[in-house]
């Protein structure tokens, strides 16, 4: 239960931090980012930003010279922590960032990539360079989504629990009653040859989209009206490392849209038990089943409740939605008293409730990662929920984001 919450934790935060640093932009080109791979040599960066230092003192604006000799001191300062570069090699992004009225405040991240770093980059630029790891917070693994039928067909792709539409074709194939002026025998065969460059079309499609595709394709799923998709998985159009990774059974739909991809993901959810999006709406579907009960069965929802659950080691599984935007702060007034709250900016300073008097927080924390501490506390399990799905975002907007399915009932 551990590994699979560290796992998770780990890809949450790569997440967080990489939505943070994209919207942060700088006053001037003050923003630094340095891509260090595991094959360069600690010796060698440092060298390089003592460089780079020294030609900052050639920038005209006393401002931007000052800030960007700062961050990269920051740089160099965290730099020398480390002995070598970790596996995947490290990224730091370092710089100061506008805050209300003229104030800034100096930022540093310091990222562990999820896959390697191909090379060695430094930036300094008006806003950070995530362009490398962007690519890095999809979920590699994936499905193959195929909806066909003679009038049209559409591909897509299943990632985590988001359903993505890549190609739409509408077929030129004519239907199947007869036109004056030809024999029955010599449509039929127009017919058919149409068809069958239409499934060839869709077919090229799929190879290009799904086999030269750089992600982990698990299958494809293939669904549509009638009998067109199985003739077109049994007539072998599909490139034969594409074929064999066709899931069976094929799913029947009502449509071969955007909304027969949702059809089908819907139809083969039995046939995709690990896939991101089956297992969050088991989880959340298991949760109304028991808040459904007369007694509220085994089910827990609210910050508050469910801390209380957790405290009695009464929790299995935390349901804990990824849109949370708060934080988990502790903080001490002028006379001493102590309090935790959960708020939405711990910048702001907050009333003791005790005596009315303003405190500032001693310490804060990202809410999600302090029910992941919570979790492991306990050893229970910790499911992120996406806000992609319907279940995902009534879990956030009905019950706050916090909910958990409990080991026995709690008073």
């Amino acid at each position: 239960m551990g590994d699979n919450n560290s796992v998770d934790r780990a890809r949450y935060d790569f997440k967080k931090s990489m939505q943070e640093i994209m919207n942060f932009k700088g006053r001037g080109t003050e923003l630094i980012s340095v891509y260090v791979p595991h094959t360069k040599l600690i010796s060698d960066v440092m060298a390089y930003l003592r460089d780079e230092q020294s030609q900052a003192s050639n920038i005209k604006s006393k401002a931007t010279m000052k800030n960007v000799t700062s961050a990269i001191d920051s740089i160099m300062s965290r730099l020398k922590t480390y002995k070598a570069p970790p596996e995947n090699g490290i990224v730091i992004f370092c710089g100061e960032v506008p805050r209300a009225g003229d104030q800034t405040k100096m930022v540093q991240y310091v990222i562990n990539p999820p896959e390697p770093i191909g090379a060695f980059l430094y930036r300094c630029d008006s806003s950070f360079f995530t362009e490398p790891l962007e690519s890095m917070l999809l979920d590699k693994k994936y499905y193959g989504l195929i909806v066909i039928d003679r009038k049209e067909a559409t591909l897509g792709m299943l990632s985590g629990s988001k359903i993505t539409v890549l190609k739409h074709f509408d077929s030129l194939v004519p239907s199947k009653h007869h036109q004056g002026g030809q024999s029955s025998v010599r449509f039929e065969r127009l017919i058919e040859i149409a068809a069958h460059e239409f499934f060839k079309k869709v077919a090229d499609n799929a190879t290009t989209v799904f086999l030269d595709s750089i992600m982990d394709l698990q299958g494809i799923i293939v669904g549509g009206p009638g009998a067109t998709k199985d003739f077109f998985i049994k007539e072998n159009y599909l490139h034969h490392e594409l074929q064999k990774k066709v899931v069976s059974p094929l799913f029947d739909t009502g449509y071969t849209d955007e909304s027969g991809l949702k059809e089908v993901v819907d139809a083969a959810q039995g046939t995709m038990q690990d896939m991101q999006l089956t297992v969050e709406k088991e989880y959340i579907q298991r949760l109304f089943r028991e808040i459904r009960k007369q007694d509220g069965g085994l089910s827990a929802y609210g910050e508050t409740e469910v801390r209380n659950a957790a405290n009695m080691g009464a929790v299995e599984v935390f349901l804990i939605s990824e849109g949370l935007k708060k934080s988990h702060v502790t903080f001490q007034c002028p006379n001493g008293h102590i309090h935790e709250k959960t708020v939405d900016d711990p910048d702001v300073p907050i009333q003791c409730p005790d005596c009315g008097q303003n405190a500032k927080p001693t310490s804060s924390e990202d809410l999600v990662d302090n029910f992941f501490e919570l979790a492991d506390t306990y050893n229970a399990r910790l499911q992120l929920i996406s806000v992609d799905s319907e279940e995902g975002d009534m879990l956030l907007k009905a019950f706050g984001g916090i909910a958990a399915l409990l080991r026995y009932k709690v008073a």
